[in-house]
């Protein structure tokens, strides 16, 4: 061991003590001195190749001594040719390309949307991996508000929305929780309390330079990421001043006063004779829109006879305002030493208002007693008996920041430094990051009225739009179901490290390579510290009508205007509750709300890692790496039982390493038409909540939660095949084919007749509260035995340039993704197999995306469509059941935008932007497609603004 490492030591001291004349630096950049990434570099005919980064920067390594000609090729751009002289102290060379192609005249000048996809797109071909890119500049020729809008128009993705914007990344038909999301390279935390999912709503379009969709990954690369890895490159430092921004209002017409804003800007500089360069960026969004929600819950009589149990029309107002900035300051201290420091801060408010009106059926689901369902004369159930309706709102404490709304508070904040450097032939980077997000939900207050034991009707004869009703006025409701305040508090923080060292070293005669390895740590921390009270007044009114109220009924209500909300307790009037005097209001700690659910989550994870680098031959090269990843965990949860009796703390420590081999090849036909393929392998971790050793019995639902402290990281095998054709006047015709083999894949475990005995065999140290003969319902998540994934994508991007006159202007931008998936095993708690076959939760079988556009010189516009088919839906309380009359589904979704601009000037330009004009709602559905769980709608978005590009 001592000889091994007396060799690494003379090796590294011989590498330092080289002539640093081997040293090429060369800067790409184009007319206007805005940087190019995915530059192609080839040192003279059959030299040395390099790739410039999102930097603009390429890196030439160990060049002899002498006279060269460096060609620089970029599609969309002419190519060029340097020469220079290498005479004994590093060389910094820039290449200004010329937008257009030497051969073909016609495109000479390019639009700003062409130049984005041509950064793309050169990115993308010179990557080593499979991998879409998408630029600024092509973001924004979409109507996309946030990067989760943004980035459903790459191949193979889809998102789940959250009050009608795209939250949760789905790829290739991976859910959120197979898929992770990187901030320059650095993982950023959950702002969620319960899972690993990064909220794509929480970041705007402006503040992103590029985004890097990673298929396939390389050792280098973090291996949890089993659908794919997106990186969000946030705005490098220019190579000239230049300032940006944008303006723009608009409205929503689901709500009369829906109007909002939008304001932004960049601006960047180098100073110092170029030494130091700074960028800021920052953007300010507001929001005021609403939804319109029908929700039902689905269930059947003995003799399957289908009715709904459950069923709510709901009225939500919301107010979202987003803050984002950013700044990154690069140093150079010589031509081989740079340092970065990165920081970035995002901050959303969701201020919400929300009207329930709710009828439930109050009977035992698993012993339903005559006389409680009404039959009509074929034996339909036509409503039932022992029922109930309230009417509930959701509010806020009246302050400046909730202002009478249930407010959410999201922040995702990071800080990075990182350092680049060269010390002979050894190239060293390391980055150190510290990540936090956090969610905070102060005052949430709920109050709601009711009346039981009356009798509801429902008409589901149309099952897509379910209507239960009863004849209660207003006065009727004469019982206080609920006056409530909660806190939630919940936060993720990471500690973030890296070492990489990269070593030119081939193993084939005449051939470059290199030798990369390197070191990671990430030490993370997740709380979720909730509380919850009920108050119960001194004196109150007795029915709801002498109260404050607010009609939220809507003629336009997007459901149908069958379903008539009515009125409301007014949350001004709830918000004004002074809940802390006793005079007023007996307080009571709700424990059996919240203590479940709070917990300690600590990870610490190291990795290291081995890659090779090589060409096999001028067109053939091979990314071949093993990667080691060692996970600790240190769970604490509460155990709960009969609802509000804490039993104490349940803590559990595990470990385990996962050994993670892959090969990413590449083989080049020409510049244009480039082959990959690949075999890695990846993992997805559990939910933390997943993780925590918790129990809850909840007596008064018949229902039981548990964690699952034994859950295991499923883990893939992957194999993808992709082949690509670059047209020289910018576009891309690439097709793909893939395979993941999926050991362990998670699902929600639902028990609807989990007995006593069945209690006392799982869980023979805890008190039974099952009585014999009852039934309960048990919740937990849990591997099954393996799932297959399998499909393929195509995709089609082209300026038709090769039109005549007026037809030239148009292009198209195609893409479809096709995902086949089997889960092989669902078990009970005996073991027993209950489901076989099945589709991977999360997995869409379908997903397009669709774009016509036409440009000229000054005008663009464009109409954009994403189409999504329906899948399993992946959440904690939903998915496989049993029976799969209880299965959840995550409807399909069909969105057609269009936007428009003018360019005024060369440097200013109007635009117009229209969202949803389908008004497509979010759908859920229960067992079969025509049985709605929930449907909400939120309308069109419209917008108008400027948009402005100064450049020095």
């Amino acid at each position: 061991m001592k000889k091994l490492y007396a060799v690494l030591v003379a090796t590294l001291l011989t590498s330092i003590a080289m002539a640093q004349s081997a040293i090429i630096k060369i800067k790409v950049t184009d007319e206007q001195r805005l940087l190019l990434p995915g530059a192609s570099i080839q040192l003279d005919e059959k030299g040395a190749r390099a790739v410039s980064g999102n930097d603009g920067i390429a890196t030439l390594m160990n060049v002899p001594n002498g006279k060269h000609t460096i060609t620089v090729t970029y599609i969309g751009y002419q190519t060029l040719k340097l020469d220079f002289e290498n005479g004994g102290k590093p060389v910094e060379l820039t290449a200004k390309l010329q937008s257009g192609s030497n051969s073909l005249q016609s495109i000479l000048v390019m639009g700003d949307r062409m130049k984005g996809q041509a950064k793309a797109l050169n990115q993308q071909k010179n990557s080593d991996n499979i991998t879409n890119i998408i630029s600024a500049d092509q973001i924004g020729r979409f109507p996309d508000a946030n990067i989760g809008d943004a980035i459903k128009r790459v191949p193979g993705i889809t998102m789940q929305n959250d009050q009608g914007e795209a939250r949760n990344i789905v790829v290739r038909g991976m859910g959120p929780e197979f898929n992770s999301v990187t901030f320059n390279g650095e993982r950023i935390p959950s702002a969620e309390g319960d899972n690993r999912r990064i909220q794509m709503d929480l970041i705007p379009t402006d503040m992103v330079q590029t985004v890097e969709v990673n298929k396939t990954l390389t050792a280098d690369m973090d291996a949890d990421a089993i659908g794919g890895s997106v990186n969000l490159v946030t705005r490098s430092t220019p190579g000239a001043f230049r300032l940006s921004g944008t303006l723009a209002g608009g409205f929503s017409p689901i709500r009369d006063n829906g109007w909002n804003g939008t304001a932004s800007v960049v601006i960047g500089t180098r100073v110092l004779k170029d030494k130091l360069g700074m960028i800021f960026s920052g953007s300010y969004n507001r929001n005021k829109f609403g939804s319109d929600n029908v929700e039902a819950v689905w269930s059947k009589d003995a003799n399957g006879k289908v009715f709904v149990n459950d069923h709510d029309v709901r009225v939500y107002d919301e107010l979202r305002i987003r803050r984002s900035a950013a700044a990154t300051f690069d140093y150079k201290i010589n031509a081989l030493h740079t340092l970065t420091l990165t920081g970035s801060y995002n901050w959303r408010d969701d201020k919400e208002s929300r009207f329930r009106l709710r009828h439930r059926f109050r009977g035992k689901l698993d012993d339903i007693k005559p006389g409680e369902l009404i039959y009509d004369d074929n034996g339909e159930i036509t409503g039932f008996n022992n029922g109930e309706v309230l009417r509930q709102t959701k509010g806020g404490a009246d302050n400046n920041r909730s202002e009478n709304r249930r407010l959410e508070d999201q922040r995702v904040r990071s800080l990075a430094l990182k350092g680049d450097h060269i010390f002979g032939r050894l190239r060293a980077n390391w980055s150190a990051q510290y990540a936090k997000a956090s969610e905070k939900r102060p005052n949430e207050r709920y109050i709601a009225m009711r009346r039981r034991n009356i009798t509801v009707d429902q008409s589901i004869t149309d099952a897509k739009f379910p209507v239960l009703s009863d004849n209660t006025p207003l006065s009727g409701y004469d019982k206080l179901d609920e006056l409530t305040e909660q806190f939630q508090d919940q936060f993720e923080e990471d500690f973030n490290g890296k070492l990489n060292l990269e070593y030119p070293v081939s193993i084939i005669p005449q051939q470059k390579g290199w030798l990369k390895l390197g070191g990671r740590i990430r030490s993370k921390t997740k709380e979720r510290n909730n509380t919850f009270f009920e108050y119960e007044p001194v004196d109150f009114a007795d029915n709801i009508s002498e109260l404050p109220l607010v009609d939220k009924t809507n003629s336009s209500f997007y459901p149908g205007s069958k379903y008539k909300a009515g009125q409301f307790i007014d949350p001004k009037y709830l918000g004004g509750l002074n809940f802390k005097d006793p005079a007023q209001f007996e307080e009571t700690d709700a424990i059996a709300e919240y203590l479940s659910g709070n917990y300690k989550a600590k990870e610490l994870i190291t990795a290291g890692f081995l890659m090779l680098k090589q060409d096999i031959t001028e067109k053939f090269s091979v990314n071949l790496g093993i990667r080691v990843e060692h996970t600790n965990i240190d769970y604490t949860g509460n155990i709960i039982e009969d609802e509000d009796v804490f039993k104490g703390q349940a803590p559990e420590k595990n470990s385990y390493t996962d050994v993670l081999p892959n090969i990413n090849l590449k083989y080049r036909f020409s510049n244009y038409f480039v082959m990959k393929a690949a075999w890695t392998n990846t993992l997805a971790r559990p939910k933390y909540f997943d993780l925590v050793p918790y129990f809850n019995v909840k007596p008064g639902d018949n229902e039981i939660e548990a964690g699952n402290p034994t859950l295991e990281p499923v883990k893939s095998s992957n194999l993808d095949l992709m082949a690509e054709y670059y047209f020289k006047t910018v576009g891309i015709v690439s097709a793909g084919v893939f395979y993941k083999k999926l050991d362990g894949f998670f699902y929600t475990y639902i028990d609807n007749n989990f007995t006593s005995e069945k209690f006392a065999r799982a869980y023979p140290d805890l008190t039974n509260p099952i009585a014999p003969g009852d039934n309960y319902t048990f919740i937990q998540r849990r591997n099954g035995d393996g799932a297959d994934v399998y499909g393929f994508e195509v995709a089609v991007q082209r300026q038709l340039d090769f039109l005549p006159g007026f037809w030239k202007g148009f292009g198209v931008y195609f893409n479809y993704t096709y995902t086949h998936s089997k889960a092989k095993s669902i078990y009970d708690a005996e073991g027993t197999l209950v489901r076989n076959n099945v589709k991977l939760p999360g997995a869409a079988p379908n997903i397009f995306n669709a774009s016509l556009s036409y440009e000229t010189k000054r005008f663009s516009a464009r109409l954009s469509a994403n189409y999504t088919s329906s899948y399993v839906d992946d959440s904690d309380d939903a998915g496989y059941n049993a029976d799969s009359f209880y299965d959840r589904f995550y409807d399909k979704q069909f969105f057609l935008d269009a936007n428009a601009s003018y360019a005024i000037t060369p440097k200013w330009r109007i635009f117009a932007e229209a969202n949803n004009l389908t008004n497509q709602p979010l759908r859920y559905y229960q067992g079969e497609k025509n049985r709605t769980a929930q449907v909400e709608y939120y309308g069109s978005k419209f917008n108008l603004g400027v948009k402005f590009d100064l450049v020095k």
